[in-house]
Formats: C-alpha cells, structure tokens, sequence
C-alpha cells in the first residue's frame, strides 16, 4: 500500500515519516462562551483532507492514525480529581465508522472512560458549509443518555462552536458537568 500523504510504500496508510514530520499536533485554545474552552490539535487547513477521508472507507484508519498521534497523547498526559467521560458529539454510523467514537476511544486512561452512543442529534441536518444563521435556525437536537456524569465532549471539527454549545447545553440539563470539549481540527486557525 502507498501512505496517502507522500505516495511512499508503507504497511500504514500514512507512514511513519510522515507522522512524525508532517502530524505533529500542537494545541489550539479556543473560548467558546465564558469559561468554557474548545482545545485542538491541528489547524483544519493542515488536515483538511485527512479530516474529510471520513466520507471514504479508509476514514477509520486515518482518524485512528490521528486520535493516536493526539488524543492518546493527550490522555496519557491529562490528570484529574475524579474518573470522568468522554463523549463523541454525535455518534451516527453514517460511513461504516463513528469517527467521534473513534477519537474518544483513544482517550481512555486512568482518568478518562470513554462512554459511546451517548449523544445523537435527532435532527439529521449537515452543517457542512453552513453559515453561522442556518446553524442556529436548524439546531441538532441532541438526545442525551447520561445524567450526574463529569464530561469532556469529543468532536472532529469546529468551526462556530454552534454544535458543541448545543451538546454542552443539553449535556447540563441531564445535570452533567462538562469541563471542555477536544476536537482534532479547528477550522478558525
């Protein structure tokens, strides 16, 4: 097989090389309403067509090379007081995968369980070159099934916040405490 980045020969779709050269995640900070933040690890421009592979069968194998260059990294490095859980924002199985799934479960440590199925969005509306305007007058929906949990909420993507405010908000009305929410590209930097 040849790595989708440098067309090299590899047993990984993308190679070690470019892993190493090309994928190092750095750390984005992003507010997204008083006190509550948004944290990434790439630019979007960066990974664009590694974030967008999730519409191919070989996505799963790309966000799995990603969520172990990022979000396992972060695991292994986060501490808190408590166990708490990670929740993929929308987990549908539209392409053979869940990439939220698949980003939260490399998040699992000593600190952090992984909970799937947790958030679906009852409205199946693609935000996916929307504006701001036609995000909040078609809101997801979300359907929580966890209550009196601590929560880090797990996205892909974002680009306004409208999606992660709208989990956070419906998250803390089943009286869940969501500290921050983690998404692997941030499309504002």
């Amino acid at each position: 097989m040849k790595c989708l980045s440098c067309e090299k020969f590899s047993i990984n779709i993308l190679c070690k090389d470019c892993q190493k050269n090309f994928l190092k995640p750095s750390f984005y900070k992003r507010e997204l309403e008083h006190g509550f933040y948004n944290y990434s690890f790439y630019s979007f421009s960066e990974i664009e067509e590694l974030i967008t592979s999730k519409y191919y069968f070989h996505g799963d194998r790309i966000f799995k090379t990603l969520a172990k260059l990022s979000f396992r990294k972060f695991a292994k490095n986060f501490e808190y007081e408590e166990l708490i859980y990670s929740i993929g924002i929308d987990e549908h199985t539209r392409h053979e995968f869940s990439q939220t799934a698949i980003l939260s479960k490399h998040l699992k440590s000593k600190y952090i369980s992984p909970l799937y199925g947790k958030c679906k969005a009852t409205n199946i509306v693609k935000y996916a070159g929307k504006d701001l305007k036609f995000r909040k007058k078609n809101k997801r929906k979300f359907d929580i099934k966890v209550s009196n949990r601590t929560i880090i909420l797990v996205d892909d993507l974002i680009t306004t916040g409208t999606t992660i405010l709208e989990a956070k908000k419906a998250c803390e009305e089943k009286n869940n405490q969501v500290l921050f929410s983690l998404t692997l590209a941030d499309a504002k930097i």
